[in-house]
This record gives C-alpha cells, sequence and structure tokens, in this order.
C-alpha cells in the first residue's frame, strides 16, 4: 500500500511518532519499533520519553534473557527507539500514535498542533478507545487523514486492533492501518466510527445482562460467575472483570455507549454498578468490589453449598422441547434413574422441563404440572461440569433438594437459582449474539472481522456469530422472543439480521449481494 511519497508498512525506513509513554503509548511503540520501524516517543510530560525508552530497552532485555527475542534484533530495536522532548521532532514522521488522556478537546487540539509540524502525507491516528474519529478529526485543515487505530492493553500480548474510519476519513488511510496493523503482528480489522467500535460495543452484553440478572433477584454474585465460566465457558464471569478492571473503568463505558446510542435498551446500564462506583468499591484495586480481596489481591475464597444427596422416588421428564430433553434424559440416566414414560407425571415424581428463553413457571403452566414439584434445568450448554436447577415460585424444599441430588450424583457441582426468564447462560450468551447481529446489520464490521475481534479482545470463547450458528439462528430467536414477551423490554428485541437468516436457515455469516 502507498499513497504519495509515504513509505509501504514493511518499509524498513517507515518513521512513526508516538505521543503518550503510558503503557499503551510504550505497548505501541514497542510492537512497531521490533517490527522494523524508527520510532520517536514524546510526552508531554517532561522525562517521560526517555524513562519509557527506559522501560522498553528493559522489556527487550528480559524478552532476550527469556529466550523469546533475539539479542541482535533486541539492539537493533534499540537503536530505533528515540525520545523526544517536543512535539517538533515529530517532523518527518509517516504515521504518528496519539495516546494520550481521553479528552476531545486535548487531542483535537494536539492534531491541531501536529498539523503545522509533519509532512502533508503523514497520517495522523488515534488510539481513542471511546472518542469520535470524526469529532477528533473535524475542524483540522486536513481530516482525511485521521484514523482510528485502537489497541487493546497490553498491546503486545492482546493481537487485535481496530482501524477506524470517520466520516472525513479518506480510505487509503484506513487501508494503510490495517496493513500497518498487520505488519506490526496483529489481526486489524475494519470499523466504522460508531461508539464503541467493534470490541467495546459487542462487549455491552455480557456485562450489562449479567447485572440484570442480579438486579432480579435471580441468584448471587459467585453463583452467577461460576455459571457462565462452567456452563457457557467464558474464562471470567461477569462481575470477577469487572472487579480486575475496576468499575471506575467499566461503568463509565457502559453509561458512555448507552448514551452515545441515545439510550438504546440492549445497552442499558444497571443501579448496581453505579452505587458501587459511588461507594468506592471498585474491585481489586481498593480490595473490595462484588468480592473482597487480601493484601496481594487475591480474591476470597467463597465455598459452594454442600449439593444434597437426596433423590427422587421418581422422575418425570417434559418432552416439550424433544432434543432439550434428550440431552437431560441421557444425564439422568448415567445416574441409574429411569425417567417415567407417559404424559402425565406420577403422584409424587420430580418434574423437570427444558426453558427456552422461558422460565420454570411458564413451561409449569403451559403442560399443567404441580409446580411444587417441578424445576426447570439448563439443557443448551456444557452439562460436564455444573448443572442448573431453576425453581418455580412454588417448588417445595423438598423436591429442590431431590433435583439437586439427581444432577450431582456423578460428581458435578449444582447451581440452583430463581426463576428467570432464560436462565443465566441462555439470556446472557444470545444477548451477546443479537448485539453481534445488529453490528452487522448497521454495516460496522464484517461479520468474520466482528467474530475475530470479539476472541480476540474480550476472550470470549466463540465468536458471538459463530457461537449464534453453533447454537441455531432460530434457537437464539426463540431465546430473545420470549424474553421480550415475558419482560415487554425491547432490550430483547431480535435484530433483523437474525430475524431473517433464521427464517431463510442462512447462516449469521452470510452477506447480501
Amino acid at each position: 500500500m502507498q499513497k504519495g511519497s509515504r513509505p509501504v508498512p514493511d518499509s524498513s525506513d517507515l518513521a512513526v511518532g508516538v505521543i503518550g509513554c503510558g503503557v499503551m503509548g510504550r505497548g505501541i511503540a514497542q510492537i512497531a519499533v521490533l517490527a522494523g520501524a524508527h520510532v520517536r516517543l514524546t510526552d508531554s510530560h517532561a522525562g517521560a520519553a526517555a524513562a519509557a525508552r527506559n522501560t522498553l530497552l528493559a522489556t527487550f532485555t528480559m524478552l532476550v534473557e527469556k529466550g523469546r527475542l533475539d539479542q541482535t534484533l533486541a539492539a537493533a530495536a534499540g537503536d530505533r527507539l528515540h525520545a523526544c522532548a517536543t512535539l517538533d521532532e515529530l517532523a518527518g514522521c509517516d504515521v504518528v500514535v496519539e495516546a494520550i488522556i481521553e479528552d476531545l478537546a486535548a487531542k483535537k487540539e494536539l492534531f491541531g498542533s501536529l498539523e503545522q509540524i509533519v509532512g502533508p502525507d503523514a497520517i495522523l491516528a488515534t488510539n481513542t478507545s471511546s472518542l469520535s474519529v470524526t469529532a477528533i478529526a473535524a475542524g483540522l485543515q486536513h481530516p482525511e487523514r485521521v484514523g482510528g487505530f485502537h489497541f487493546f492493553n497490553p498491546v503486545p500480548l492482546m493481537k487485535i486492533v481496530e482501524a477506524v474510519g470517520g466520516l472525513l476519513t479518506a480510505p487509503d488511510v484506513v487501508d494503510y492501518l490495517l496493513a500497518l496493523g498487520r505488519h506490526w503482528g496483529h489481526t486489524a480489522v475494519r470499523a466504522k466510527d460508531t461508539p464503541g467500535f467493534i470490541v467495546n460495543h459487542a462487549g455491552r452484553g455480557f456485562g450489562t445482562e449479567g447485572m440484570r440478572v442480579l438486579s432480579e433477584d435471580v441468584t448471587t454474585i459467585p453463583t452467577l460467575d461460576n455459571i457462565l465460566r462452567d456452563c457457557a465457558g467464558f474464562k471470567l464471569g461477569p462481575c470477577e472483570l469487572m472487579d480486575m478492571t475496576g468499575l471506575d473503568v467499566s461503568h463509565p463505558v457502559m453509561e458512555s455507549i448507552y448514551q452515545q446510542y441515545y439510550e438504546e435498551p440492549r445497552f442499558r446500564p444497571q443501579g448496581l454498578t453505579r452505587q458501587m462506583l459511588t461507594a468506592g468499591l471498585l474491585g481489586r484495586k481498593t480490595g473490595h468490589g462484588f468480592y473482597r480481596y487480601d493484601k496481594d489481591r487475591k480474591k476470597e475464597s467463597i465455598p459452594e453449598p454442600a449439593s444434597s444427596t437426596a433423590l427422587p422416588p421418581r422422575v418425570w421428564l417434559s418432552r416439550a422441547r424433544p432434543e432439550l430433553a434428550e440431552r437431560i434424559e441421557t444425564l439422568i440416566r448415567q445416574t441409574g434413574v429411569v425417567p417415567e414414560d407417559g404424559d402425565r407425571p406420577s403422584a409424587d415424581a420430580l418434574c423437570i422441563v427444558t426453558p427456552l428463553g422461558d422460565d420454570a413457571t411458564r413451561c409449569c403452566v403451559r403442560e399443567g404440572l404441580d409446580a411444587g414439584r417441578t424445576v426447570g434445568v439448563e439443557s443448551l450448554f456444557d452439562l460436564t461440569r455444573r448443572r442448573v436447577v431453576m425453581t418455580t415460585p412454588a417448588t417445595s424444599q423438598e423436591y429442590c433438594a431431590m433435583a439437586q441430588g439427581l444432577f450431582s450424583a456423578d460428581g458435578a457441582q449444582v447451581s440452583v437459582i430463581r426463576d428467570s426468564a432464560g436462565l443465566v447462560a441462555q439470556r446472557v450468551v444470545a444477548h451477546i449474539i443479537n448485539i453481534a447481529c445488529e453490528i452487522a446489520q448497521q454495516g460496522i464490521a464484517d461479520p468474520a472481522d466482528i467474530d475475530h475481534a470479539v476472541i480476540l479482545g474480550l476472550g470470549y470463547p466463540h465468536g458471538p456469530l459463530v457461537w449464534g450458528n453453533l447454537l441455531g439462528a432460530d434457537t437464539v430467536l426463540v431465546i430473545l422472543n420470549n424474553l421480550q414477551q415475558q419482560t415487554g423490554d425491547a432490550r430483547y428485541r431480535p435484530s433483523a439480521w437474525l430475524q431473517r437468516r433464521a427464517a431463510l436457515g442462512l447462516s449469521l455469516h452470510h452477506q447480501e449481494i
């Protein structure tokens, strides 16, 4: 890729300016200089650039000692890394990447100054995560050369970068940033200039829906996290994740994206995180968030309640959803229990339903079952390590204990939750998939790029559109329709992208001509 006299990204004489020498700026400088660029570091704080250079040289030494970087390459990278005292020293740079404070006025002022320093063909890239690239570029003499170049911390390990074009950005500038990101060893994805771009936009479903579950008093904080880790496959539950990130970071992002989308219900935060932020319960950094942490920032150990060993005299399994009932029947038979035949349960049988976006109460009433003996069971996700039993408001303690005993007989953990449309994993995962479908519908990014960005940027077990295909678009649609019907909340309205592909039996990756 070449524009005018600007060198292609893999050129050995590429000059890159990095403004802002915090963790993010140092990370960007590290991958750029190790890829062969000449990097000039600068910062508004005196001495920060020199300190950042020393930190990076120490990092290179450590990587050499661990056998992860060749000594010759490390020495050459150090020679190409320069600390600059002023912005004027960035004259002659082909690309300048700013990683300063997330403040629109500060970024606009900085780029206004840079326009008077760098050459006419130089690209001005912003690492903003939450501000509009269009707004940053507005008012500049040459807004067409300003693009978003959004990395994630820690930059050398998070191998994803979003190349963002504002309304005034020249298309070849975004093309160039995509090529540059790939040359620096990252997966580069193209995104429209919308709030949250791809990753922070797609990530709104996990935390906000987790908090919605807590706000409905469906379950406890540790049980919510346990279910989403063990059943859905997330590395951390939403409460663990927000404790790690810090609510002083997480909650403002939730509020910002919600407001920037003019209070779109899909992104609606919950009051709990605002209360915690007000109280200073930020997470690990303060020793107390959703969990408590010791002086070494190790999370408190919360033992799970002991499971009952009681077994039901008889078990009746609903066949309303045969494909889900089959999974649960296989599990039950492994314990030596044989479910009853017939359309109606015995007078003392434990009744098991398999909700899909429903709550246990609705399933119970639909089939005319005794609510005191009925439980719902999660059947859509991994049943290996944990099973989820959902009671109706009328389920007796005796029959709840029998359900626990039945599903823990092989040593698996059992989590008991209160009645909830969509249980826990179904509603959270369906919400994530639906938001990704809407990102595709709005043309913010290509479907494949959405999946790549989410896996690399958020560490989800699957890209959301891949996940939707694995579960089945029609299954996800049923969950969302039931959630919307039972709650009356537009939060759960299905994206047109999902509805049309489910109706036509198409993949969620299918794009129109």
